[in-house]
């Protein structure tokens, strides 16, 4: 396991710790569920971009459904 040191301003740190209080989850777990999320959407989305760049003529489409989906999350 590694250890990583970020900076953040005050006020942003503060809203963490009260968000992972509120979840009743340390804020170094909290961190590391949103980068797994993080990296699970990137992962997903690389899939889909190769799938995509294989396809018949539909990766316009298909990346535009994607941008769509990023925009407008469920």
């Amino acid at each position: 396991m590694t250890a990583l040191t970020v900076r953040l301003a005050d006020d942003k740190h503060a809203r963490l710790k009260a968000l992972a209080k509120s979840r009743g989850t340390p804020l170094n777990r909290l961190i590391d569920e949103m980068t797994t999320l993080m990296l699970a959407e990137f992962d997903a989305e690389t899939r889909f971009r190769v799938r995509a760049a294989r396809g018949e003529g539909n990766e316009a489409r298909a990346l535009a459904l994607l941008n769509k989906a990023r925009r407008n999350p469920a």
